[in-house]
């Protein structure tokens, strides 16, 4: 197995990275002075990826909205009985999560460590599908659907991403609704497991108390032996333009959400890219910010406002939100902080404070092994390094603020989403 210890002198850290012979790699932050250790086997297979294909098929496979979510729930069920169950005689808190790009099965631990790792590789990798706990699902699934379209949260956000996109699949519901899952069968689950759940496509983290040696042997021992396969999702035309830029909802809430997007260009995954866009949403809304202490002291929104770069595998967007009395006032206020900002430029004590406030951050970070470890997944599926953000984050300057504001946050393909009870 290729190895390689990655350190960085200026945080005092070191993480090795190792490819397995199927293609498969394994990051690993020995943390041996903690008490928790925290172990991730991942996927890159998520929500958007409802149409396929292996270097070994001709066409494509299309399958209904919400199967990886689907899969990810019935991945823990085995003949001998749930890995729930197994997970709790090690003591290990064990659980998992589907997101538009990938699906990871994760477990946090204080003791017995590697047995809890040995029952991660071996469920993950041992599916168990039947019609009968299918439909079963169906009806568990279902139920979580009618919670989600229950929520004004969830509703506000999917609301906004459909008035943001016209193909990207991102705008489709992670769990899809109940009409598409009632497609799902055994023989489809099956078929996305081999697809995505071959280890090329896969990845294992480890941050924590653990030792690297006994990890990579174990994984050595358990990982099946077979070849990885490259799989590949089709594609899609997303316009540059956005559908609509409003959209509105009645919902039973006490006050207003809102939910103000920015579409970018989704080519550009870079750490710079992604490093200088957060810096540049904490300098124009951040709890420090001019912005936002205007719109808390007015009552315009409360002290709920806030904002996150939202991007992933073929999307990319700037997303702000909270509650208002008047939203479209706060659309509005945004985009002339955005404006000024572009036009004026950043002032040297702002970005001097956050950028010192990032860098605090980022080397706290790694004090603690969910972080790291999250982090660590973010490289797997990125292809950045651990250290990377750090680099940037001591050279960045303001010019370079100013330069992705007026090339990423263009307000001609901007939408505001609002659930109200009038």
């Amino acid at each position: 197995m290729n190895k390689q210890i990655i350190r960085n002198e200026n945080v005092g850290e070191e993480y090795i990275v190792a490819t397995h012979k199927s293609g498969l790699k394994i990051y690993i932050c020995e943390k041996k002075d903690y008490s928790k250790t925290y172990a991730i086997f991942g996927t890159k297979y998520g929500s958007i990826d409802n149409c396929f294909k292996t270097v070994k098929d001709d066409e494509y496979t299309c399958v209904p909205e919400g199967i990886a979510h689907f899969l990810e729930h019935k991945l823990f069920e085995s003949e001998e009985g749930d890995a729930f169950s197994r997970f709790s005689a090690t003591g290990a808190s064990a659980n998992a999560y589907t997101t538009f790009d990938k699906t990871c099965y994760l477990f946090t631990c204080a003791d017995n460590f590697y047995d809890s790792f040995e029952i991660l590789l071996d469920f993950v990798q041992h599916p168990f599908f039947t019609e009968e706990t299918v439909q079963k699902e169906q009806g568990i699934i279902g139920q979580e659907i009618s919670m989600y379209d229950d929520s004004p949260g969830w509703v506000l956000l999917f609301n906004l991403l459909c008035a943001l996109y016209h193909n990207n699949p991102v705008r489709i519901n992670i769990a899809g609704t109940k009409d598409t899952i009632a497609k799902i069968d055994a023989k489809l689950l099956y078929k996305c497991y081999e697809t995505f759940y071959n280890l090329n496509n896969m990845f294992i983290v480890v941050s924590g108390n653990a030792d690297a040696h006994k990890v990579l042997e174990m994984c050595d021992k358990f990982l099946a032996d077979k070849e990885g396969i490259p799989v590949e999702s089709k594609g899609f035309d997303e316009p540059k333009e956005i559908v609509k830029d409003f959209i509105s909802q009645k919902m039973p809430v006490a006050q207003p959400l809102f939910a103000f997007g920015i579409k970018q260009d989704a080519e550009d995954k870079s750490v710079k890219r992604r490093v200088e866009t957060e810096m540049l949403l904490e300098i124009i809304s951040g709890h420090q910010s001019p912005l936002y202490n205007h719109l808390v002291s007015e009552g315009i929104c409360n002290r709920d406002f806030s904002s996150e770069y939202f991007e992933g595998r073929g999307f990319s967007s700037v997303l702000f939100s909270g509650e208002s009395k008047d939203p479209e006032r706060i659309a509005n206020e945004l985009k002339n902080e955005i404006t000024r900002l572009a036009t004026e430029g950043i002032d040297e004590k702002e970005f001097e404070s956050v950028r010192r406030q990032f860098l605090g951050h980022y080397i706290m970070d790694f004090e603690d092994v969910e972080t790291v470890g999250d982090s660590l997944v973010t490289c797997a599926c990125t292809g950045e390094g651990l250290f990377d953000e750090g680099d940037i984050l001591k050279n960045v300057t303001r010019e370079d603020l100013v330069s992705r504001l007026k090339t990423d946050f263009d307000l001609k393909y901007s939408a505001l989403s609002v659930i109200d009870n009038k």
